[in-house]
């Protein structure tokens, strides 16, 4: 009886383009384990993404907006999916593996720290100046999760997690998708955000970036996707026009001014780069206190590094309750 993941590798084969990465082509996981009858290995590690508790955590950590009160605000988790959506819709029009895509846009933040980027600021400090939020999430799938097994991904879908942001790229277009897809994402959704919170009004986007990318959060997405799809077409490199990029450019520099340094949505980041500096500092000088494999590790990576693993797996919520546990003397009664 013919197996369901071979259906899948035979459409691969007939069905992708030319510049896109097989599934049957994956150099494989670190420790091989047999092959299953109904997925392809990009479609499981996929599932062993979704299912894993990092993942899971990501509902509960800031986006932009520290501890937001209002149900609208985007958290990591919702950002995530917004990449993964973005992403397999380019990879799909670009007749790219959409597994493989879909994979490392699912994992690309699980490494992320609580309250965003004043977490990892504070990791940079106390911890190591290389401490960033995408190594993280590579050392969160191969080492942290699953109780320090690691999840054992694929090697592309791990090359796309790594390389989803900074200069360097991806070794697959899937993975240089990803990349596109993040800042596509985050862009249009912190807009969306900062206008809910009242600190940018939409006609407040310079009009020349208005009228190449859309007065509209759907429309800018459009254009800036469409031009990926149009600029990328049967080529081996993923792109965007150069107008679009420029004006992608232009309108993040513009975010940068105006809503990730305002007052409103960075309010409250120096008390919580003070919370995270008292907890580490705390777990530093009291390594026995870590919990689970943040305590096993301790021989083989030390404890800054313990610390560290710890706190960044940590959500906003979970950081302040320990804080209050740990700091914040409790009412006596009998």
């Amino acid at each position: 009886m013919e197996k369901i993941s071979d259906l899948f590798l035979e459409r691969e084969k007939n069905t992708l383009s030319k510049y896109a990465f097989l599934t049957a082509n994956t150099r494989g996981r670190d420790y091989p384990c047999e092959p299953t009858d109904m997925r392809t290995e990009f479609q499981r590690d996929r599932d062993r993404i979704i299912h894993c508790q990092s993942f899971r955590r990501l509902m509960n950590k800031t986006q932009v907006f520290l501890a937001p009160e209002g149900d609208h605000y985007r958290t990591r988790l919702t950002h995530t999916l917004e990449v993964t959506q973005i992403a397999r819709i380019m990879a799909r029009a670009l007749c790219l593996n959409e597994d493989l895509t879909e994979a490392a846009a699912l994992g690309h933040d699980l490494g992320h720290t609580p309250f965003g980027h004043s977490g990892e600021a504070i990791m940079q400090e106390l911890f190591s100046p290389d401490f960033a939020h995408y190594k993280q999430s590579l050392r969160v799938v191969e080492v942290l999760e699953n109780n320090g097994a690691g999840l054992n991904l694929t090697w592309e879908v791990r090359d796309g997690i790594l390389n989803h942001t900074g200069k360097c790229m991806a070794s697959t277009l899937e993975g240089v998708l990803v990349k596109f897809a993040d800042r596509i994402a985050y862009i249009n959704h912190d807009i969306d955000d900062a206008c809910r919170a009242g600190i940018l009004k939409p006609e407040e986007i310079p009009k020349e970036l208005r009228e190449i990318l859309g007065n509209t959060h759907s429309k800018r997405i459009n254009t800036m996707v469409t031009s990926v799809v149009l600029s990328s077409r049967d080529k081996p490199e993923i792109s965007m026009a150069p107008d679009v990029q420029e004006a992608t450019n232009a309108l993040r520099k513009f975010l940068f001014e105006r809503v990730y340094t305002s007052p409103v949505a960075k309010g409250e980041e120096g008390k919580a780069k003070e919370m995270l500096a008292h907890l580490f500092y705390h777990f530093e000088s009291h390594p026995e206190e870590l919990p689970g494999v943040y305590g096993r590790n301790l021989e083989r990576d030390g404890v800054k590094r313990c610390v560290c693993d710890y706190i960044s797996g940590m959500t906003d919520r979970y950081a302040i309750e320990k804080y209050k546990e740990l700091f914040i003397p409790r009412g006596w009664s009998l």
